[in-house]
């Protein structure tokens, strides 16, 4: 895969990403704690047919992080500012967990921008449990405390697939900068609710996949943003869990391939 540098200059900042392939672009958002490498699976799959550029999320990878404190729309913006930097015009967006919701951002605030987009593993309006867990993780994390082990086996089950993928996202987990991780992350559990009154803006094909053994991005949660956009699909990946990007690549590709054929047309919404 071939690994790239650009320098941004509002905001100032170098992102890093990996781009193969040629014709439509297809752009690639990671989760939190990951990095572009982890779409590779995908990108085997789908540069054949597209230019697949999977970028590194700010602090993540080599890309350099977004000031402590940056929220969602932050996020949205750096990847905003990387799109019009890279001169893409309207582009593919799929993103995975923290991915999805920047995508989910930037389709429901620049739909000129994207011609379709997918949410792999999203989360959308977390109960009150839910998010209370996840903001207590943020606050440990900012605090310096970092349990890997309990996402990882809250990811994957025991299956061969799944231990091979475990073993390489905990040596990405255990990479990652500190202080990047840790302003994504609470972003992350910030951000379930700051698009979803937006996303019935969105008029390009939207497909919504999870795993129906993911406990944080639910099978409900993929139903229930598909049910909002006007061209929405779900599908639910059954035996699989947070990381089925990795753990059932051959099927997931299947359903981005399927996605990226649905007919659409650019029009901005008012």
């Amino acid at each position: 895969m071939t690994q790239k540098t650009l320098r941004l200059s509002d905001p100032d900042l170098t992102v890093t990403y990996r781009d193969n392939g040629r014709s439509e672009p297809l752009v690639l958002i990671h989760g939190v704690g990951m990095q572009s490498a982890a779409w590779e699976p995908q990108i085997a799959a789908l540069s054949g047919a597209h230019r697949v550029i999977a970028l590194d999320l700010p602090g993540h990878g080599g890309s350099d992080p977004l000031p402590e404190g940056s929220d969602l729309p932050d996020f949205v913006a750096w990847l905003h500012a990387v799109v019009r930097a890279l001169d893409l015009g309207a582009v593919n967006l799929a993103g995975h967990s923290m991915g999805a919701l920047i995508a989910a951002g930037f389709a429901a605030s620049f739909p000129d921008l994207v011609r379709r987009v997918a949410f792999l593993n999203g989360v959308y309006r977390r109960d009150a449990p839910s998010r209370h867990a996840v903001q207590a993780r943020a606050r440990e994390i900012r605090a310096g405390q970092v349990d890997l082990d309990t996402p990882l086996a809250r990811w994957f089950g025991e299956t061969p697939a799944d231990l091979a993928a475990k073993a390489q996202v905990a040596e990405w987990l255990g990479a990652v900068d500190a202080s990047g991780y840790a302003t994504a992350y609470t972003a992350f559990a910030n951000g379930d609710a700051t698009y979803a009154d937006r996303l019935p803006r969105i008029a390009c094909p939207l497909l919504a996949m999870t795993g129906d053994g993911d406990p944080n991005s639910t099978p409900a949660m993929a139903t229930a943003m598909a049910s909002l956009a006007g061209q929405g699909s779900a599908i639910i990946i059954k035996g699989h869990r947070h990381m089925m990007n990795l753990t059932a690549a051959c099927e997931v590709n299947a359903h981005l391939l399927t996605w990226l054929k649905q007919p659409t047309t650019q029009k901005e919404l008012q």
